[in-house]
């Protein structure tokens, strides 16, 4: 007969895994999750990706935005990946994620780990892990994913209005982010992946009419002009001069006024997040520590357990 006390013990411990589930999302995201049924999962995603970074190193900056772009919108779930169909326009057909790049590498790695482990790893941790390796590859700092998400089972146009704008300013970014538990901090240090990568004009050409933005470096501002004076939307610009690799010019940048989107110069325009653009300029290994907390904190975002969602066969449709 089960006692008072076994029954209380119950209880306790089953309050302690609703605390656990409500503070970290799913209970079973770990680091070492495929050790027992996939063990070369991790490896294969990041031979992937280091392949795919010898042929391509832009490739760097793409995979780690497709990551920010799943998390930010349903979670960490891999509905980025899935292709609209007759019924339905997913995410991917969206303007915000019309740019995005490295499915070819995602797809490659779900390959090779289906081979391996079929029905195994989920599209959602490939991504997450792709992302990591990618910027390690591009000279950033390691940090250990946490495995185990699940696959979402929806993918809408309408769900992208929840990504940042490239429009907005310190403000509303700081409450964008703080919907999602980011702090300040956490803000300013994933504002740094833009350490990688390029925009396109469409995104900062607004910047430039009648120069009316006090932060925009003037020299830079005419430099702005010239390259996208053709009127071409797709035309683009490194957001610093280490476009392939990952470090701390992105802040020295915006320190300077060259910040390309007003997203990015914002930082530097503002007292509540001036300060750590300040630090991070002028100390890269803090930006590093900071910038991994920050993305370990993404990956946890609304990630889906085996209720809400599944390992997806093809990362591009639902089973």
């Amino acid at each position: 007969m089960v006692s008072f006390k076994q029954i209380a013990a119950l209880l306790l411990l089953s309050f302690e895994v609703l605390i656990n589930v409500a503070s970290y999302g799913v209970l079973a995201l770990t680091v070492d999750y495929y050790t027992m049924h996939c063990p070369f999962a991790e490896m294969t995603v990041r031979m992937t990706v280091n392949q795919a970074m010898q042929i391509d190193p832009t490739l760097a900056a793409g995979l780690l935005r497709l990551h920010f772009h799943d998390c930010f919108v349903e979670g960490c779930d891999g509905s980025v990946l899935i292709e609209s169909t007759e019924d339905n326009t997913a995410e991917k057909d969206s303007p915000a994620n019309q740019s995005l790049r490295g499915f070819e590498v995602i797809d490659q790695a779900k390959r090779l780990t289906e081979m391996q482990c079929p029905g195994v790893v989920s599209c959602a941790d490939i991504v997450a892990m792709a992302a990591r390796d990618a910027v390690v590859w591009a000279g950033g700092p390691y940090y250990n994913v946490q495995k185990g998400r699940k696959d979402g089972l929806r993918s809408r146009i309408e769900d992208t209005v929840e990504l940042p704008s490239p429009t907005l300013n310190s403000t509303s970014l700081v409450s964008v982010f703080g919907q999602h538990g980011f702090t300040v901090q956490d803000l300013v240090a994933l504002s740094g992946a833009h350490t990688l990568g390029v925009a396109r004009c469409a995104s900062f050409k607004d910047r430039l009419i009648s120069n009316s933005d006090p932060g925009m470096n003037p020299n830079f501002a005419r430099m702005v002009s010239r390259r996208c004076s053709d009127g071409d939307d797709d035309t683009t610009m490194s957001f610093d001069w280490t476009k392939n690799y990952f470090d701390n010019s992105y802040f020295r940048a915006l320190q300077r006024g060259f910040g390309l989107l007003a997203s990015d110069q914002t930082l530097f325009m503002d007292a509540q997040t001036r300060g750590l653009v300040d630090v991070y300029a002028m100390n890269q290994a803090r930006f590093f520590i900071d910038f991994q907390q920050a993305m370990l904190k993404m990956g946890n975002i609304d990630v889906k357990d085996a209720h809400q969602g599944n390992v997806r066969l093809n990362c591009r449709k639902l089973n």
